[in-house]
């Protein structure tokens, strides 16, 4: 239901995670006779699970973990790990920062270039574990770089940004056609973010195979403070789902809706799948695992931005393996 915020202005209420809770149902199922299994393309996962594209979250290495657990992660292709040949220096660097000097001198450590040499290496050393290997890029760089990625092997594309549209209007450059491009690149491909139901529909229309869904609602995301941009993201995903099943009836093509960001428990992740999302897109809660590279922290892709930083480096305590976070046995009473 609309609401007046002012005079000519009109909002809606919207709902987060912490706003709303699932209403059992009159019959209970054994959980062993439960598939959770889920469809990317092709690729078929017993994890409805995405580790975030984040330097102190996925690695070549969690991301063979993370993917012989039944998951998939997704490396960053423009982090630490293409533009230094040594990212565990960098990554020591980054986690002994003093607070008051984090976002400044990860600026300037991440001004070092992408290195082409170092796309391949990093795909080819996800692919030596066996798994099935993602990595994104934002659309100002995919044209630049995918292709070396996919030669190296590369299966599953992500084009990220804080905001993703499928209708890019610039006056001083060349915007990136996303339904040409995802029609012309051999392998699947996710987009995103996205928090509404038409940018949704319409970049189902692109011929993604998944859509990334939440602006701004991670742990380590300052975007709704800086930009003031969000929607909360139980509703932002419920909208998303609508537009898929719209997508649905005009085309007969399912697009995966993917919850990315804002979940801390095992009851946020729920209530995710129960809003409609199809997988869910996680970055702290596996940063808390003793393989994560970030050394106790985790920070978004937009923290280290050279003019408008959209992130913060966020301390966490490593207690468990990635195994542990994802498949138990839980050591903490409060579902994280």
């Amino acid at each position: 239901m609309e609401v007046e915020i002012g005079k000519g202005k009109k909002g809606r209420r919207a709902y987060g995670f912490d706003d709303i809770a699932i209403v059992p149902s009159r019959r209970t199922r054994d959980p062993d006779d439960i598939d959770i299994a889920w469809t990317l393309g092709p690729y078929r996962f017993e994890l409805p699970l995405m580790a975030a594209a984040m330097d102190g979250v996925v690695s070549p290495e969690t991301a063979g973990i993370v993917g012989k657990l039944g998951g998939l992660a997704v490396l960053n292709l423009e982090g630490i790990w293409t533009r230094y040949e040594d990212p565990g220096a960098e990554l020591e660097r980054i986690a002994g920062l003093p607070p008051e000097r984090a976002t400044h001198e990860m600026q300037r450590i991440y001004q070092a270039p992408v290195i082409p040499e170092l796309i391949s290496q990093r795909v080819r050393e996800i692919k030596e574990h066996g798994v099935v290997a993602a990595a994104s890029l934002t659309p100002q760089r995919v044209r630049g770089h995918y292709e070396l990625a996919l030669e190296a092997g590369l299966d599953v594309l992500v084009i990220q940004g804080t905001v993703i549209s499928a209708e890019h209007v610039s006056l001083t450059s060349e915007p990136l056609n996303l339904k040409e491009f995802t029609r012309e690149v051999p392998i699947p491909v996710v987009v995103g973010g996205c928090a509404s139901y038409s940018t949704g529909l319409h970049l189902m229309r692109t011929g993604a195979v998944g859509v990334l869904v939440g602006v701004g609602p991670g742990a380590a995301c300052t975007t709704r403070g800086v930009l003031g941009i969000g929607v909360p993201q139980a509703t932002a995903i419920a909208d998303v789902q609508a537009a898929r099943s719209q997508h649905m009836l005009e085309t007969g093509e399912y697009i995966n809706v993917i919850a990315d960001g804002g979940m801390r428990t095992g009851g946020d992740v729920a209530k995710a799948f129960a809003c409609g999302a199809d997988a869910v897109m996680i970055g702290s809660p596996l940063a808390r695992a003793y393989e994560a590279p970030g050394r106790g922290y985790h920070w978004g892709m937009a923290t280290f931005h050279p003019a408008l930083p959209r992130g913060a480096r966020v301390s966490t305590v490593q207690n468990g393996s990635v195994e542990e976070i994802l498949l138990g046995p839980a050591h903490e009473n409060d579902g994280t």
